[in-house]
């Protein structure tokens, strides 16, 4: 379905977010609109303060948990975007999932291919088998993280049990028979490589290289249809805009995490499209940690959220709605004001808009790829329309 097919509809957004706030108790009284005003302000502040306070300790945590790392890794790997890296308890082992890559790797450190053999089968039942929530608890660093979280005013929440690659492997929850089947013939029919570990004395490392299935990426999109569909319906988005930015952001990695940080299948920011999103859905003025955000449907959720308010409320003035899809895609990447820039030498919308109405919506592609300020966004617009027609043919057709 298309953008245009939903404005046919006639189902409108509500007025912007800053207004909602403002607005909400004022009843025309200029005194309180300005109380309002203030209030909001020292809330964004307040809440970059805390934001701030709360990435400064997390970021301890992650160097003190590298530093643990660095015992036995040359190179310490931790979750990233479209990686999921998981360590086993005494983090000799870990299990790194490539979702742009379609790639299982596990990896031991070893004193003997017997000892290594067996804790790479353990390695990929797990990997074969665990569900989001249970890569979470498995994960040192995000239970520290948890920990902080627990301190602050942050919005916290259950990761949910959604899985992650049994879907690429069983037709169905594999029995342990089957199980046992799958990891045995893994292990001995693959190559497993080794190398001297410069950081363990006398021991090796050994790996095991998965190629995971072609149709993956669309596999583990199906996981998330039925949310994906309920806010496509709620925030009248099209299906295929959603999947598009998940494949984008994250290619379906459920724990993806960057070092902005954002966090989750949609890469929500806390500070910023965090903030935005939770307001508009729950009139409530709340940061949200990476445990809530780990959640599908919270994540699934709070992206499609900010999609609207970027579609139906900060782009509202741009009256195509193929060009208005164009600039809410890279908007969603780089900020609405950077896409203003992108026509005139302002980070105002609204005079944005008056140029973009005047242009087709093949011009205003045009441009955006080539006068946006960053190479990132311009890739971003490509990748995301490029994929929608993609899932436009899985998903709507």
């Amino acid at each position: 379905m298309q953008i245009q097919k939903i404005l046919s509809k006639q189902i409108y957004a509500s007025v912007a977010f800053i207004t909602l706030f403002f607005c909400s108790n004022v009843n025309g009284n200029s005194d309180t609109f300005d109380q309002y005003k203030q209030q909001y302000q020292k809330y964004r502040i307040d809440q970059k303060e805390q934001f701030q306070n709360y990435k400064q300790e997390q970021q301890k945590a992650f160097q003190e948990y590298k530093k643990e790392l660095q015992k036995y890794w040359e190179n310490p790997l931790l979750n990233s975007k479209k990686e999921l890296v998981s360590y086993s308890k005494d983090k000799k082992s870990r299990t790194i999932i490539d979702f742009e890559r379609n790639q299982l790797t596990l990896q031991t450190v070893a004193a003997n291919k017997k000892e290594a053999e067996k804790k790479l089968a353990l390695s990929l039942a797990k990997a074969a088998t665990y569900n989001t929530h249970d890569f979470y608890k498995a994960d040192e660093l995000e239970q520290k993280i948890n920990k902080i979280e627990s301190k602050k005013r942050v919005k916290r929440a259950k990761v949910d049990l959604k899985p992650v690659l049994a879907p690429l492997f069983f037709k169905e929850k594999p029995t342990k028979k089957a199980l046992v089947k799958f990891v045995k013939k893994e292990i001995t029919t693959k190559k497993i490589t080794v190398k001297s570990s410069l950081k363990q004395k006398n021991k090796n490392i050994y790996t095991l290289n998965i190629k995971l299935p072609n149709n993956a990426t669309i596999k583990r999109s199906k996981i998330y249809y039925k949310d994906v569909k309920t806010e496509a319906k709620r925030e009248l988005l099209p299906l295929s805009l959603i999947f598009a930015i998940m494949h984008s952001e994250s290619c379906f990695n459920p724990m993806a995490r960057s070092h902005i940080p954002a966090y989750g299948l949609m890469q929500i920011v806390p500070k910023t499209a965090g903030i935005d999103a939770y307001y508009y859905l729950y009139k409530q003025k709340r940061l949200v940690g990476s445990s809530y955000l780990y959640n599908a449907k919270n994540n699934i959720k709070m992206g499609s959220a900010y999609l609207h308010i970027l579609y139906y409320r900060y782009l509202k003035d741009i009256k195509d709605p193929k060009s208005r899809l164009y600039c809410t895609i890279a908007a969603y990447n780089t900020g609405a004001g950077n896409v203003s820039r992108a026509f005139v030498d302002s980070y105002n919308t609204h005079k944005a808009a008056k140029v973009i109405n005047k242009l087709t919506p093949d011009e205003v592609y045009a441009k955006l790829l080539q006068d946006l300020r960053y190479e990132e966004p311009k890739k971003y617009l490509k990748n995301v329309t490029k994929r929608m027609k993609i899932y436009q043919k899985i998903y709507e057709s």
